[in-house]
């Protein structure tokens, strides 16, 4: 097989039930680029899965050569998947989309459209959300207009990470080995010339979704401590305005007692004063908490992921 002009890469996490309709509809898709059959690879990459997942990927690489698979050691995420998928990617223009048929593979022509038009990213921009639950819709809206205001790279807003990238971008991506990722805020840092491709997200195809509360909670962490301050100087305005605050109450109180009103007497206020303080010393505790673990878990030097199999490479 020549090396591939177009690499697909979705991760995998329980996706038994998805696998064979995810190849079909990518080889389906891909037939309609007007390149050779052999222009394309889908990478697929097990994340600790413990279904058949593994198994059937196996399979579609007997099948399809150019189906390639790669089995994780154990479960280290979704961003942690797709950064070995583009590890593994020979491509010159680098697709990643999701394994549960969510993202419409037939939406990858528009993106290779905008590719050879010249933009280095393509990026999905969901306008609808079909298939998801209202707490899901709203707070992914929330979410994502969140991060845009308050970070100083603009990450486009309802975008997730099914994307086109050219090649220099995946090499600039590569560059950056922080251990908690937030890919789609690491592809609007590196720049280039992006662009975004409006479409419909549809519902699974079949199976649930891996994308627990838990999971939601620790990604929007992992986004906004990647790529804000702002929960710090959220601390340090805090202290600020309780400052004051206190400054405010010392003269109230002493006006009161001097006036002798009773409101003032006796240890209600002080114990509101401690305790309100102290929950907010906690708060700015664990703000810096959050930052100091990442930072920990960088120095480690530990490596991102650890391969227990692969098919399709030598």
């Amino acid at each position: 097989m020549n090396k591939p002009i177009f690499t697909i890469i979705a991760p995998v996490h329980n996706e038994e039930l998805v696998l064979a309709e995810l190849h079909r509809r990518i080889a389906e898709v891909m037939s309609q680029t007007g390149e050779a059959a052999d222009s394309w690879e889908l990478v697929l990459v097990n994340d600790g899965s413990s279904d058949r997942s593994g198994e059937i990927m196996a399979e579609l690489n007997r099948q399809d050569p150019r189906v390639k698979g790669i089995s994780l050691s154990r479960n280290f995420g979704f961003q942690v998947a797709v950064t070995c998928g583009l590890d593994h990617a020979q491509g010159d223009a680098v697709i990643l989309i999701d394994a549960d048929l969510q993202d419409p593979p037939e939406v990858i022509l528009q993106m290779i459209e905008k590719w050879r038009e010249g933009y280095d990213v393509a990026y999905g921009v969901r306008g609808e959300r079909a298939g998801e639950t209202w707490f899901k819709k709203t707070s992914a809206s929330y979410f994502y207009r969140l991060i845009h205001s308050i970070t100083s790279v603009k990450i486009p807003v309802d975008t997730g990470d099914f994307r086109l990238m050219d090649r220099k971008v995946v090499n600039a991506i590569r560059r950056l080995p922080e251990k908690h990722r937030f890919l789609r805020g690491m592809v609007s840092w590196v720049g280039f010339r992006q662009i975004g491709v409006v479409y419909k997200r549809h519902p699974r195809f079949a199976g649930e979704t891996k994308f627990t509360l838990r999971k939601m909670v620790k990604f929007a962490t992992d986004a906004i401590t990647s790529f804000s301050y702002v929960p710090l100087q959220l601390a340090t305005w805090a202290g600020f305005g309780i400052a004051g605050l206190g400054l405010l109450a010392i003269l109230v109180v002493i006006i009161g007692r001097l006036s002798g009103a009773a409101e003032f007497r006796g240890q209600a206020t002080t114990l509101v004063a401690v305790l309100f303080l102290g929950g907010i010393q906690l708060v700015c505790l664990g703000i810096l908490g959050e930052y100091l673990g990442r930072i920990y878990d960088e120095v480690k030097g530990r490596p991102l992921y650890l391969i227990q199999q692969r098919w399709g490479y030598d």
